[in-house]
C-alpha cells in the first residue's frame, strides 16, 4: 500500500500548474491500474472522526495529525514484493513537490 502522507504538495504553484502535476498524478494512476498493479485509491477528505476509549465510546473531531503527516490518500496494490511497489512509489508526480509516500505491506491476517 502506498501512503500519501502531506497534503501541501501543490503549495507554491501556480493553478496551471497544479492542473499539470494533477494530470500527471491521474495518468500515473490510470497507468498502474491498467498494468494492474494498483487494485485501488483514492484521496481522502481532510475531516473525519476519531473513535478510541473503552467500548468506543470517546469520538472526536479529527484525524489531528500536522498537516505534513496527516494521510492524502492511498493507492493499494498488486505486487510481488516491496521492493516493486518502491519502484512505483519512486515515479510518483508528487515527489518533486514535496510529496511524500510511505510503503507498506499489508498483513495477509490479524
Amino acid at each position: 500500500m502506498l501512503l500519501f502522507r502531506g497534503n501541501e504538495w501543490h503549495k507554491g504553484l501556480s493553478p496551471e500548474e497544479m492542473q499539470k502535476v494533477s494530470g500527471q498524478w491521474m495518468a500515473w494512476f490510470e497507468r498502474l491500474k491498467n498494468d494492474g498493479k494498483c487494485v485501488a485509491g483514492n484521496p481522502l477528505e481532510p475531516e473525519g472522526k476519531t473513535v478510541s476509549g473503552k467500548n468506543g465510546r470517546v469520538i472526536a473531531d479529527g484525524p489531528f495529525a500536522e498537516s505534513k503527516e496527516a494521510i492524502g490518500g492511498y493507492f493499494l496494490l498488486k505486487v510481488d514484493s516491496l521492493d516493486e511497489a518502491v519502484a512505483i512509489a519512486q515515479q510518483c508526480p508528487g515527489l518533486p513537490h514535496g510529496a511524500k509516500i510511505e510503503v507498506r505491506p499489508v498483513a495477509g491476517e490479524c
